[in-house]
């Protein structure tokens, strides 16, 4: 569907323009003693996941409401995200939804990507939903339930995702667990706790050595009296007593209203044990938004404590994924859309001066500490990101190109207009 002549057709128009903005900003970062090649290659390098029940139309638990040409199998969820990546050149990786995508063929599978030049991120596994036929339900909870059977169906699922990471060439596995309770007394917070501790510490035995365990938090929903792994603090409790190979996630939407996140990214970075990312934006809750789309300006902030973390920390390595449900767009738009923001972010926070920026923080100055990190803020670095994109192959405008190229009517044409994405 999309191919250098086809790109390169589409960026003729544009490449004039965008040369001369990038050359404007250029110019006036240059007098900041900046270096911009090394921002364009770092924007160029960096990959965010895109999860494999993104490409469908999320929903809500009212209601959904599908735009036709979803991807109906493994393959067409992987073809979706190499849509995405040639057109952004940020999208190189595919996040797997066990047991919704338990590939048919292995081999073909990881060819098919290879071809794309998509990896396999973290692998997630799933005990918030009871499968048709289950011989044990999830309804009281997975890991922490009172029956040790449950427990073990639940521990058991995980090692499974784990070994069908292994044969894609994954390198973590993502626990999200629904545990908890709605009603006050309803089970033991310590029992839970404990057992929860445990049933994690069989499965991290499991995992080969080049793994990280990527444990998540949620303070509420589904459950609205308390969550077995309500925050931060408890992910990183328990990652503590499992080993170095654990480490927490973070999902933006997975807070109280108002919560400093940013603060959040930088103690678990000063402690080496910040595992990744799970981009969204949200107002009230989980709303899993297009990113950036209400609060940009947190979303730079986490970045600056991001960039700082990456050169002063041993922490290691991190996952990056979009994490979204999509209802009212087209599901493709929207990860373009978040990709963008994700790197404008990103550009933002590599422009700040932080040698300056601790020299002030030294001296107390809050004016200043605030001017140092607005400034960044408000330059506009879109040339950048672009560039990044275009420099590596991309499109100049990535949203353009997909409306213009009409890549949902060719993907319905394909697929159906009653398509549906599987696994949702």
């Amino acid at each position: 569907m999309l191919n250098k002549e086809k790109i390169a057709s589409f960026n003729e128009p544009y490449l004039a323009a965008h040369k001369q903005n990038l050359n404007f900003l250029v110019e006036n970062l240059s007098k900041k003693n900046l270096d911009l090649n090394t921002v364009i290659n770092k924007l160029s390098d960096f990959q965010i996941a895109i999860p494999s029940w993104a490409l469908g139309t999320g929903g809500t638990r009212f209601g959904r409401f599908p735009q036709g040409g979803e991807p109906n199998s493994l393959e067409e969820k992987i073809n979706d995200v190499g849509l995405l990546h040639a057109l952004n050149q940020s999208s190189g990786a595919i996040s797997l939804h066990i047991p919704w995508d338990i590939p048919g063929n292995y081999k073909k599978i990881k060819s098919l990507a290879q071809e794309l030049d998509i990896n396999f991120d973290a692998v997630n596994s799933n005990t918030f939903q009871d499968e048709p036929g289950a011989a044990y339900s999830y309804k009281f909870g997975s890991l922490s339930h009172t029956d040790k059977a449950v427990r073990k169906k639940a521990i058991q699922h995980n090692k499974e995702v784990i070994d069908h990471g292994i044969k894609l060439g994954s390198k973590a596995l993502t626990v999200w667990l629904a545990d908890g309770t709605s009603f006050a007394g309803q089970q033991s917070f310590r029992g839970a706790f404990q057992r929860t501790l445990e049933s994690l510490q069989d499965i991290y035995v499991h995992l080969p050595s080049a793994w990280k365990l990527l444990i998540e938090y949620k303070p509420y929903e589904p459950n609205f009296y308390s969550m077995v792994i309500p925050d931060w603090g408890t992910s990183h409790l328990m990652s503590s007593e499992l080993g170095e190979q654990a480490t927490t996630l973070v999902d933006l939407g997975h807070h109280l209203p108002n919560t400093n996140i940013e603060q959040i990214v930088a103690i678990l970075m000063h402690l080496n044990k910040l595992g990744g990312f799970h981009f969204n934006e949200s107002k009230y809750g989980d709303d899993d938004l297009t990113v950036g789309s209400l609060k940009p300006y947190q979303l730079f902030l986490i970045f600056c404590e991001l960039v700082q973390g990456m050169e002063e920390t041993s922490n290691p390595d991190l996952s990056w994924m979009i994490d979204a449900s999509h209802n009212l767009k087209d599901p493709m738009e929207d990860l373009l859309q978040s990709v963008e923001t994700i790197k404008i972010a990103y550009a933002k926070a590599l422009l700040v001066d932080y040698n300056e920026l601790k020299t002030f923080q030294q001296k107390n100055d809050v004016a200043a500490c605030q001017s140092i990190l607005q400034d960044a803020f408000r330059t506009d670095v879109r040339a950048l990101v672009i560039e990044s994109c275009y420099s590596a192959g991309g499109v100049i405008d990535p949203l353009k190109a997909y409306r213009e190229l009409k890549i949902r009517q060719k993907l319905i044409e394909a697929r159906g207009v009653d398509s549906k994405s599987t696994g949702l």
